[in-house]
Protein backbone atom coordinates (compact mmCIF):
# COMPACT_ATOMS: atom_id res chain seq x y z
CA UNK A 1 0.00 0.00 0.00
CA UNK A 2 3.12 2.57 0.85
CA UNK A 3 5.07 1.62 -2.14
CA UNK A 4 1.51 2.06 -4.13
CA UNK A 5 0.93 5.47 -2.82
CA UNK A 6 4.83 6.72 -3.29
CA UNK A 7 4.73 5.42 -6.66
CA UNK A 8 1.52 7.28 -7.50
CA UNK A 9 2.69 10.53 -6.56
CA UNK A 10 6.16 10.42 -7.24
CA UNK A 11 4.89 13.29 -10.05
CA UNK A 12 3.89 15.42 -7.70
CA UNK A 13 5.59 19.02 -7.86
CA UNK A 14 5.88 21.80 -5.48
CA UNK A 15 6.73 25.35 -4.16
CA UNK A 16 8.54 24.00 -1.63
CA UNK A 17 9.62 20.97 0.11
CA UNK A 18 7.31 20.54 2.25
CA UNK A 19 4.57 20.43 -0.63
CA UNK A 20 6.19 17.46 -2.35
CA UNK A 21 6.04 13.57 -1.83
CA UNK A 22 8.43 12.26 0.27
CA UNK A 23 9.16 8.28 0.01
CA UNK A 24 7.94 6.58 3.07
CA UNK A 25 9.40 3.05 4.02
CA UNK A 26 7.36 0.96 6.24
CA UNK A 27 9.26 -0.19 9.52
CA UNK A 28 7.79 -3.09 11.01
CA UNK A 29 8.15 -5.18 14.39
CA UNK A 30 7.92 -8.70 15.90
CA UNK A 31 4.70 -9.21 18.43
CA UNK A 32 5.01 -12.05 20.48
CA UNK A 33 1.36 -13.53 20.98
CA UNK A 34 1.47 -16.85 23.27
CA UNK A 35 4.83 -17.51 24.14
CA UNK A 36 5.07 -21.24 25.68
CA UNK A 37 7.88 -24.57 25.28
CA UNK A 38 4.35 -26.03 23.33
CA UNK A 39 3.26 -23.19 21.92
CA UNK A 40 4.59 -19.85 19.72
CA UNK A 41 2.65 -17.59 18.35
CA UNK A 42 3.32 -14.59 16.44
CA UNK A 43 2.82 -11.50 13.99
CA UNK A 44 4.08 -8.79 12.55
CA UNK A 45 2.85 -5.03 12.16
CA UNK A 46 4.29 -1.69 11.33
CA UNK A 47 6.06 -0.32 14.07
CA UNK A 48 6.40 3.07 12.40
CA UNK A 49 6.94 5.12 9.11
CA UNK A 50 10.34 6.33 8.30
CA UNK A 51 10.38 9.59 5.86
CA UNK A 52 12.89 10.49 3.82
CA UNK A 53 15.62 9.24 2.15
CA UNK A 54 17.27 11.27 -0.62
CA UNK A 55 16.81 15.09 -1.00
CA UNK A 56 13.98 16.95 -3.31
CA UNK A 57 15.58 18.14 -5.70
CA UNK A 58 14.95 21.27 -7.58
CA UNK A 59 14.42 22.76 -11.25
CA UNK A 60 14.77 25.58 -12.56
CA UNK A 61 10.98 25.74 -14.30
CA UNK A 62 9.36 29.46 -14.10
CA UNK A 63 6.44 28.45 -16.72
CA UNK A 64 5.36 25.95 -14.38
CA UNK A 65 2.05 26.98 -12.23
CA UNK A 66 3.97 24.95 -9.04
CA UNK A 67 6.99 27.37 -9.60
CA UNK A 68 8.05 29.93 -6.69
CA UNK A 69 9.06 33.44 -6.80
CA UNK A 70 12.57 32.17 -7.85
CA UNK A 71 11.07 29.95 -10.47
CA UNK A 72 11.76 26.64 -9.16
CA UNK A 73 10.06 23.79 -8.79
CA UNK A 74 10.82 20.98 -6.51
CA UNK A 75 10.64 17.36 -7.22
CA UNK A 76 9.31 13.75 -5.54
CA UNK A 77 12.39 11.96 -3.54
CA UNK A 78 10.74 8.46 -4.80
CA UNK A 79 13.35 6.65 -7.14
CA UNK A 80 10.38 4.28 -8.94
CA UNK A 81 13.02 1.89 -10.22
CA UNK A 82 13.80 0.94 -6.18
CA UNK A 83 10.14 1.10 -5.06
CA UNK A 84 9.21 -1.39 -8.56
CA UNK A 85 11.88 -3.61 -7.13
CA UNK A 86 10.90 -3.48 -3.73
CA UNK A 87 7.42 -4.77 -4.89
CA UNK A 88 9.30 -7.41 -6.96
CA UNK A 89 10.72 -8.65 -3.65
CA UNK A 90 7.73 -8.47 -1.50
CA UNK A 91 5.38 -10.73 -4.10
CA UNK A 92 8.30 -13.13 -4.47
CA UNK A 93 8.77 -13.45 -0.22
CA UNK A 94 5.21 -13.67 0.02
CA UNK A 95 5.02 -16.73 -2.61
CA UNK A 96 8.19 -18.19 -1.08
CA UNK A 97 6.17 -18.05 2.44
CA UNK A 98 3.20 -19.62 0.76
CA UNK A 99 5.15 -22.36 -0.65
CA UNK A 100 6.98 -23.17 2.98
CA UNK A 101 3.62 -23.11 4.66
CA UNK A 102 2.52 -25.91 2.16
CA UNK A 103 5.86 -28.20 2.23
CA UNK A 104 5.00 -27.92 5.68
CA UNK A 105 1.61 -28.78 5.61
CA UNK A 106 2.58 -31.82 3.24
CA UNK A 107 4.98 -33.05 5.81
CA UNK A 108 3.03 -33.22 8.68
CA UNK A 109 0.19 -34.83 6.63
CA UNK A 110 2.86 -37.67 5.75
CA UNK A 111 3.71 -38.32 9.53
CA UNK A 112 0.00 -38.32 10.43
CA UNK A 113 -0.34 -40.94 7.65
CA UNK A 114 3.10 -42.79 8.81
CA UNK A 115 1.23 -43.60 11.79
CA UNK A 116 -1.92 -45.68 10.62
Amino acid sequence: MMTASNLANMDVLGTTTDEVCKAKNPIFKTVMKNHTSSNFEASVKVNRIHVGGLANTKRYDPQNSAASNDGYVFMSNVNSIEKMVDMTNVSRSYKTNVEVMNATKKMMMATLQLGM
